[in-house]
């Protein structure tokens, strides 16, 4: 029999398991970032106020298995630009994937929902940004239609890109 892998919308009182989660799948790159690198990743995502000022501004959904949140990740419609994401675009941000469920496609399903509910949304154009050493994220992506759009500046010492995907 095949697990019961849950999808839903994510809400505020997830908080604390998506942050977790996030902060549990992106710390499995520790390695091939610097000691200080690491430190800025775990104050920023390990931040309730990041989750808080995303659930502000985005939809949320997660991937529940046997009542635990296992993966996660935000949609955030236009109008709300951000560093390299201009504000007539939807951008997705923080994907995550408990490292035991990668595989099993989550975080696949996961994009889908974003690009779903964009799309919905009347949104012409998504995008995402991710890194040189995300290779089964990069895969997932491409595999999905999501073009490099460019390389995007050096952050935490390691080439990243951002990614687009015509809605319309």
């Amino acid at each position: 029999m095949k697990p019961a892998y849950i999808f839903r919308s994510g809400n505020s009182d997830d908080i604390d398991q998506i942050k977790k989660l996030t902060l549990f799948a992106y710390m499995q790159f520790r390695n091939v970032i610097s000691d200080e690198n690491a430190r800025v990743w775990e104050e920023s995502l390990g931040n309730e106020m990041t989750y808080k000022e995303l659930f502000h501004i985005a939809t949320c959904f997660v991937c529940e298995y046997k009542g635990k949140i296992v993966g996660s990740g935000f949609l955030i419609l236009h109008g709300n630009p951000y560093k390299w994401f201009q504000s007539d675009w939807a951008y997705i941000r923080l994907v995550a994937v408990y490292p035991d469920c990668e595989g099993k496609g989550i975080g696949k399903q996961l994009t889908q929902l974003c690009i779903d509910a964009a799309t919905s949304a009347g949104e012409k154009t998504i995008t995402l940004h991710t890194s040189e050493f995300q290779n089964a994220a990069r895969h997932i992506y491409e595999s999905m239609g999501f073009i490099k759009l460019m390389d995007l500046e050096l952050m935490y010492g390691k080439q990243y890109y951002l990614y687009t995907l015509r809605l319309e």
